[in-house]
């Protein structure tokens, strides 16, 4: 159940940033909740390869390292869209906020 309020609050952080930024497009909200859903799993696993690369400069670097996760859901989604590098470090930064405000994460 934990899994799936956390897609679900992420879904609704992805959603409200591409309303924020004119730069990332997201069809509908049930585009967010599979990009969600497609974030949770590229960080997963990509993500853990990314941060264990990243020796130890987690803190300094997670923001990024977000972002490129997010350019990467953008290659397996056409309902999902980011202009450039960033926009999608802005989206990072608003989806990140805003699941620290509700105490949830990907």
């Amino acid at each position: 159940m934990e899994f799936i309020i956390s897609i679900l609050v992420s879904g609704a952080a992805f959603f409200i940033g591409a309303k924020l930024l004119s730069g990332v497009y997201l069809r509908s909200f049930t585009s967010a909740i599979i990009l969600a859903i497609v974030f949770a799993l590229l960080n997963a696993t990509l993500g853990t390869v990314l941060k264990v690369m990243s020796l130890g400069l987690l803190s300094l670097l997670s923001w990024v390292l977000n972002a490129i996760l997010i350019i990467v859901a953008d290659k397996f989604m056409d309902s999902f869209e980011v202009k450039n590098f960033w926009w999608a470090l802005g989206l990072a930064a608003i989806v990140s906020i805003m699941l620290s405000i509700v105490g949830y994460s990907i």
